[in-house]
């Protein structure tokens, strides 16, 4: 009981600190790095608050390249981000510098210069609980990694081993997920409760968060060797 309760308090700050960082991001649309820290590369992986269009070839409900969408966006084309215009991860490349917009990796336009300095993997309808994706037909987060690991094949053909390393090494990684979970697969769907209360579902969808950060650290050790 001890343990469920303070397990509890964990996930419940956890959920809390999260919704803080978004509100926070969103307000002050500002990206500070150290002075003497670079980056050149951006990778996203979450849901629909940070896709770009990895959804539109897909047979899904999660799905928006159509009007209304991005009737603020260039030319008032709905390229499939779920807004009226730019999304957080474009607005995190272009803060940063590196570029205006982040592109959908599985754009079919997508330019092989754009993998030089960063790509999309979010899928609209994700989540941390695998469910949550089959749900939603989205790309799930091992479907999203999948897709990174595809990115750093075709960034080696293009630019060779030890650029694809000197790029890794100055990346920055964003993951934005989890309100899918909570919201509909949880709420609802009402297909976990059958399985967990909110307490032991909270503590799966942050062990499901932990095993995802453990890949990404994994990437980190084998190809960051710059830092």
């Amino acid at each position: 009981m001890k343990f469920q309760t303070h397990s509890y308090l964990f996930s419940t700050t956890f959920l809390r600190l999260t919704i803080f960082l978004v509100i926070f991001c969103k307000t002050k649309a500002v990206l500070k790095l150290l002075p003497n820290v670079s980056v050149t590369t951006v990778f996203v992986f979450g849901d629909s608050i940070m896709d770009t269009g990895n959804n539109n070839n897909m047979s899904t409900p999660s799905r928006c390249n159509y009007p209304p969408y991005g009737r603020d966006f260039k030319g008032g084309i709905p390229y499939g981000r779920f807004s009226n215009g730019k999304v957080p991860s474009d607005f995190i490349v272009s803060e940063l510098g590196i570029k205006e917009y982040l592109p959908a990796y599985l754009d079919p336009n997508l330019q092989p210069s754009e993998l030089l300095t960063g790509v999309n993997f979010a899928s609209g309808g994700a989540g941390y609980d695998p469910m949550t994706s089959k749900l939603e037909v989205a790309i799930s987060m091992s479907g999203q990694l999948y897709l990174f690991k595809d990115y750093i094949l075709r960034l080696k053909r293009l630019v060779g081993e030890d650029r694809t390393n000197f790029i890794l090494a100055n990346s920055l990684f964003f993951v934005v997920l989890g309100s899918n979970d909570i919201s509909n697969t949880y709420y609802l769907s009402h297909m976990r409760q059958v399985e967990y209360d909110f307490p032991t579902y909270s503590d799966f969808l942050v062990n499901s968060a932990y095993s995802f950060y453990k890949v990404i650290l994994n990437f980190h050790r084998k190809y960051f060797i710059h830092f």
